[in-house]
């Protein structure tokens, strides 16, 4: 197992709330690293160098192109590509056909999407310089799959492809290629690499009545420990924390012996929330300590990129298998999102530190400080997200801003740290719920989600009743 870094964020929390409470100083590093080997981990990784292929000459010229021909492999769910350099981009397509377990049935061709440098942590931090950091794509999921095939080409822009028409398929299905190997591709990032994950087995199943973590009350918020849901399941660990009314969600966050007959606090009721334990996620490969920024001032919306065919049965072990490209493959301390959220309006909480917390996450470059990454698990250019998924990031977004005394549809400042679209140290008045278009370039969280923001931001004000 590769070693971890060892990073810290000075925070001092002093976020402005519905009640008068004031937030004290929460510690940036909970305690070193300290980790077993991956070996004994459910789940694993297989790392497969591409190789250069070069079309027949018959086929006129072409952009570079790296991949692997059709092999057997161990059982996967999700592939990737990932390269050496981080600062590099990918500038090509890059596209994945898969075999079925089981079945034997070779899958059509599939794009993975290769910009995915938008979603990382925030430039100069320790996260984003470690060492282990890489360039990678964006995680695709293909279920369980025991074959696969692989074609990285650049852009075509860059070389002059003349009129030599698209190559037609072998016998096999896939491009035709000769022997012979292809210079190498100055205009594709070195150290390409397919990943195929495994994620593992599902955890065991248990009675959500019986789960009781609250995922962590904000520094200053009083969560009464004797509040149904708050703790319980005798020092087990909680597979789900359980939804409250907003009565009991204002209740439980915000009492703190003094007058009750206070204004009820501008917030949603809590969301029932599925945990890491509930989803499984193997403590052992991501950074021990915890970063926590000031407070939480936005919610960015993303999609996952990650494909729309998976039963919502199957979202745990996406889930699993997203951390594990996140931090094995791509390097990073933690899965990038704070939540995630399914087709079917399932939540789901993403980096550890407390669901209720304000947890430092890698999901907008530039804009990761006070501020929440919420990914609805799927690709919505040209699908439409499902009223199920839209009714719980609403949910969520009332429930968390709440917290922190944030308007759903209201705006607010963030300082980027750096990105496409901001310089560094600019104040950028933003939505408090945004697209992650809106803090960089990138067409991500889709076009068809992105357009349901609006109504996402009125529904969560109106949870919070406002």
């Amino acid at each position: 197992m590769r070693g971890f870094l060892a990073s810290s964020v000075g925070v001092t929390c002093a976020a402005a709330l519905a009640l008068p409470l004031t937030l004290p100083a929460t510690p940036a590093e909970a305690g070193p690293s300290t980790l077993t080997s991956e070996a004994a981990a459910p789940g694993s990784t297989q790392s497969l160098p591409l190789v250069p292929l070069s079309r027949k000459r018959s086929l006129g010229p072409a952009a570079p192109t790296q991949g692997l021909t059709r092999r057997n492999v161990r059982p996967f769910s999700l592939v990737g590509v990932v390269w050496d350099d981080p600062g590099s981009e990918l500038n090509g397509r890059v596209q994945v056909r898969t075999r079925a377990v089981g079945t034997g049935d070779w899958s059509d061709w599939q794009d993975v999407e290769a910009h995915n440098d938008e979603h990382a942590a925030d430039p100069d931090t320790a996260e984003s310089a470690s060492s282990r950091v890489h360039g990678s794509t964006a995680p695709l999921w293909v279920g369980n799959s025991d074959g696969v095939e692989v074609r990285v080409e650049a852009e075509r822009a860059a070389w002059d492809a003349g009129e030599a028409s698209e190559p037609e398929d072998d016998a096999g299905g896939g491009p035709e290629y000769g022997r012979e190997a292809a210079p190498a591709a100055a205009s594709l990032p070195g150290g390409l690499r397919l990943e195929l994950v495994d994620p593992g087995g599902d955890p065991p199943s248990r009675d959500a009545r019986t789960a009781g973590r609250a995922g962590g009350a904000p520094s200053g918020l009083r969560a009464r420990s004797a509040h149904p849901g708050v703790t319980g399941g005798g020092g087990a660990k909680a597979t789900v924390i359980p939804a409250l009314s907003r009565e009991e969600t204002a209740r439980t966050y915000f009492s703190d012996g003094t007058d009750q007959r206070r204004a009820t606090p501008y917030i949603g009721p809590r969301p029932r929330i599925i945990t890491r334990h509930g989803w499984g996620a193997n403590e052992n490969l991501r950074e021990r300590g915890f970063l926590y920024t000031k407070t939480v001032k936005a919610a960015f919306v993303h999609h996952t990129a990650s494909g729309n065919k998976y039963s919502c049965s199957q979202v745990p072990s996406i889930i699993r298998s997203i951390y594990r490209y996140h931090v094995v493959s791509s390097g990073w301390r933690d899965i990038g999102y704070n939540f995630l959220v399914d087709k079917c309006g399932n939540i789901y909480e993403g980096r550890a530190g407390g669901a209720a917390k304000a947890v430092m996450g890698a999901h907008t470059r530039g804009f990761n400080t006070n501020s929440m990454g919420i990914a609805v698990i799927g690709t919505f250019g040209a699908t439409k997200p499902t009223d199920s998924a839209l009714k719980a990031v609403s949910r969520l977004t009332a429930w968390k801003l709440g917290l922190y005394g944030a308007n759903p549809r209201g705006k607010t400042y963030l300082k980027s740290a750096g990105g496409n679209l901001y310089r560094k140290g600019k104040n950028v008045r933003l939505n408090v719920i945004s697209g992650h278009r809106d803090g960089f370039a990138t067409e991500c969280p889709g076009r068809l989600l992105y357009g349901k923001l609006g109504s996402a931001r009125t529904t969560a004000a109106r949870y919070q009743g406002r």
